[in-house]
């Protein structure tokens, strides 16, 4: 989701996907928070509500069964590498939520298998994820994906990131520190071994410390990504700043969002200031845009 979910003692409301499993967390964040629909998309095959192992070692130590039992892994031995790979690559702790569940999706003729949590917006995947996931797969030729440098911003569990992997770009994954761990351990799971470019998973804070961690100089991404990364909270101006900073001449971002507040359309206002704006494609199932922007350079 967005990287500006937690804002100290406020409590924001959650975005609401559409219909199915509703599901209480125990704590959002530091938050009091209402209850979230937590969504099965159309994009998903099956669900799984048992919970995962809640530290790095335990997922690592289920990994090489997993990996034999759907086949990805290749032969036995593949396993193994794999999960010295995944130990070996694994930078970021994940935080050490109550419960996990593995959500199924199936993008780009792969099963990928998502850990989320509702226990924090960073780690559910929510509907503009699979709406954006949907349009890169129907898009790859035409978006020309293969080997071009792609950033996501507000990357959450990492669906996008992973789809964009394996349809070929290459991918820098980026959102808030606490969502970093299983970020990666997701991304590191579903593109180890099957991906011409293993992503890369950078923090990146909206309207902090831009020029010093991507300098523009040193810095072209062909697309920049964005899904449900605007909703009610207090960042949107530091979320288009980090937009603007991030575009280049030649840079399209792709920004896919489920329109719930007034606030929704102020941004799309203000986004449309900036960026030659072009409406691509629209969800009406879930109320989902998707839009395409390029900077106005004047």
């Amino acid at each position: 989701m967005a990287d500006s979910r937690v804002s100290g003692n406020i409590t924001l409301p959650a975005p609401q996907p559409t219909s199915c499993v509703i599901l209480m967390p125990a704590v959002l964040s530091s938050q009091q928070a209402p209850a979230m629909d937590v969504c099965l998309s159309s994009a998903q095959q099956s669900l799984c509500l048992g919970e995962a192992p809640n530290s790095p070692g335990g997922w690592l130590e289920e990994e090489e069964g997993a990996l034999q039992e759907d086949g990805t892994g290749g032969p036995p031995g593949d396993a193994h590498n794999i999960e010295s790979s995944l130990r070996s690559l694994q930078k970021f702790v994940p935080t050490d939520y109550a419960s996990y569940t593995q959500e199924h999706y199936q993008f780009a003729g792969k099963k990928i298998v998502i850990q989320e949590s509702i226990e924090s917006y960073g780690a559910v995947v929510w509907p503009a994820a699979t709406a954006l996931c949907q349009y890169l797969e129907e898009h790859q030729e035409e978006l020309n994906l293969q080997d071009a440098k792609i950033l996501e911003i507000g990357a959450g569990p990492g669906l996008v990131s992973i789809v964009a992997s394996i349809l070929g770009a290459q991918v820098t994954a980026t959102d808030l520190p606490d969502v970093l761990g299983n970020l990666q351990y997701n991304l590191l799971k579903n593109t180890l071994k099957c991906t011409a470019h293993l992503p890369e998973v950078k923090e990146l804070v909206w309207g902090q410390d831009l020029e010093q961690n991507f300098p523009r100089a040193a810095q072209h991404y062909d697309y920049v990504l964005a899904s449900d990364v605007v909703y009610h909270h207090y960042f949107l101006d530091k979320l288009l700043l980090t937009m603007v900073h991030l575009s280049q001449q030649g840079t399209v971002v792709l920004w896919a969002n489920k329109f719930r507040f007034s606030t929704d359309y102020e941004f799309l206002d203000k986004f449309k200031q900036v960026f030659d704006t072009t409406l691509l494609a629209e969800y009406p199932e879930s109320t989902v845009k998707l839009f395409k922007g390029t900077l106005k350079w004047d």
